[in-house]
């Protein structure tokens, strides 16, 4: 990964909500292809630092780079156009729509009709329907949801419903694929299901990753890189095995003498 070019290049961005500190003087790059973690304690600013990238907030200094362009004060959906997408920590999808229509709904960035054309449902807005059913149906297929594609997802478990804030996040065709604790919750078995799809995503599509994630030996496990916060500043980066060392990442999740 040494040689590979930069996805996401976050420079020296801080995020205050009053005299809250959020995030202080952030730097760290997500490389091409890679899965770099992001871990901490609770409360260390990891879910502000996904909320700063994908434009749910906007940090009051420095930048943020996709791709080489700079997105610091794009809105959401303009960065999801651009191939940003993510899960949430606290699920967010339609509860009252079926699991295919969750996934179906994120296809809207791609669809080229208009409310004439959709109304009418002929010729290419037909096709364009097709099109996009066709990729929903694959996404269903490679999570192993046909058994509940037509399910009302308020009616799913836990689990499932992780499963299908993840389809519909690739439905969004990313090529930067965030996850805000996509485990947090889930059985032993369901963590292994979760972790395999992920493997398999990162492998098959060759997508970035950058995920937060609290399970210390999935994150070792399955990482390229690590960049530790605490207290909204980062306190380390580096691989897996240097993460494990680091005096500073021990003392914040240990509460041990560096």
């Amino acid at each position: 990964m040494e040689n590979a070019s930069s996805k996401l290049d976050v420079q020296n961005i801080s995020l205050s909500f009053g005299g809250i500190r959020a995030l202080s003087n952030i730097t760290f790059s997500v490389r091409q292809g890679e899965i770099l973690a992001v871990i901490g304690p609770n409360g260390a600013g990891k879910t502000s630092l996904i909320n700063s990238i994908n434009g749910f907030y906007s940090p009051q200094d420095g930048a943020i780079r996709f791709e080489g362009r700079d997105i610091t004060t794009l809105p959401a959906y303009k960065r999801a156009q651009q191939g940003i997408s993510r899960t949430f920590q606290n699920i967010a999808l339609y509860t009252n729509m079926t699991a295919l229509d969750n996934l179906m709904a994120a296809r809207h960035i791609h669809m080229k009709g208009n409310l004439l054309t959709g109304a009418l449902f002929w010729g290419a807005a037909k096709r364009e329907e097709i099109e996009h059913r066709r990729k929903v149906e694959a996404i269903i297929e490679f999570l192993e949801m046909e058994a509940i594609r037509k399910t009302i997802v308020g009616n799913l478990s836990y689990g499932l419903r992780k499963r299908v804030e993840l389809g519909r996040a690739l439905a969004l065709e990313p090529t930067l694929l965030l996850l805000d604790e996509p485990m947090a919750g889930m059985n032993v078995e369901e963590k292994e299901d979760m972790a395999r799809f992920i493997l398999d995503i990162h492998e098959r599509q060759n997508m970035t990753i950058m995920l937060i994630e609290h399970d210390m030996g999935l994150v070792m496990d399955i990482s390229d890189r690590v960049v530790a916060l605490d207290f909204g500043r980062k306190i380390a980066e580096g691989t897996p095995d240097e993460i494990k060392r680091n005096e500073a990442v021990i003392k914040a999740y240990l509460g041990q003498e560096a």
